[in-house]
């Protein structure tokens, strides 16, 4: 995977910025661009593994962290444009 740029890391933060609603369209508008072929095997890997989180979750085997939280954790790992 090649490294972002300044460019994308600001990019990025932008995209952070957006309501969940927001992020989703953006993140399905990029996928889309992308003109690949979904490969069955990765969307089945996929199902799967969403189903054994929403269990853990369900179960309260996994815990979870509070979004600002976690954004601010990940905002902080951007490289800063100068």
């Amino acid at each position: 995977m090649a490294q972002m740029t300044p460019q994308v890391s600001k990019l990025l933060e932008q995209a952070l910025s957006l309501s969940v609603e927001e992020q989703e369209a953006l993140a399905d508008s990029l996928i889309s661009s992308l003109g690949g072929k979904v490969d069955e095997g990765v969307r089945a890997a996929w199902d799967d593994e969403i189903k054994k989180r929403i269990t853990e979750l369900d179960s309260g085997k996994a815990k979870t962290i509070p979004w600002p939280e976690v954004r601010n954790r990940n905002l902080a790992k951007l490289p800063r444009a100068h």
